[in-house]
């Protein structure tokens, strides 16, 4: 069953995001992981503390706790940090 990362975020440093962004989309795409839906948000009910989302589909759970997890994918943390505060959150399909 697919399986998706949802990515709340607010941008710290447009650049060091440009930079994560670049890094980080092969790692996602090594897990056969994509990018279906990505930028700021309308919040339709109640407060919303993150400006932007991200929905990123993985054929299964499992693809997306190794792409979280690969070596390659933690490497790049340090500069996420720098660039959004942010929170990542793991859910299956219906």
């Amino acid at each position: 069953m697919k399986s998706y990362v949802i990515v709340n975020a607010n941008v710290i440093n447009s650049e060091k995001l440009a930079q994560y962004g670049a890094q980080a989309a092969p790692t996602v795409a090594k897990y056969q992981g994509k990018f279906i839906a990505k930028g700021s948000a309308e919040s339709l009910h109640g407060n919303q503390s993150f400006a932007n989302k991200a929905v990123i589909e993985f054929p299964s759970k499992q693809h997306a706790v190794d792409w979280y997890n690969s070596e390659e994918y933690q490497a790049l943390i340090p500069l996420r940090s720098q660039a959004i505060d942010c929170e990542f959150h793991l859910t299956g399909g219906v």
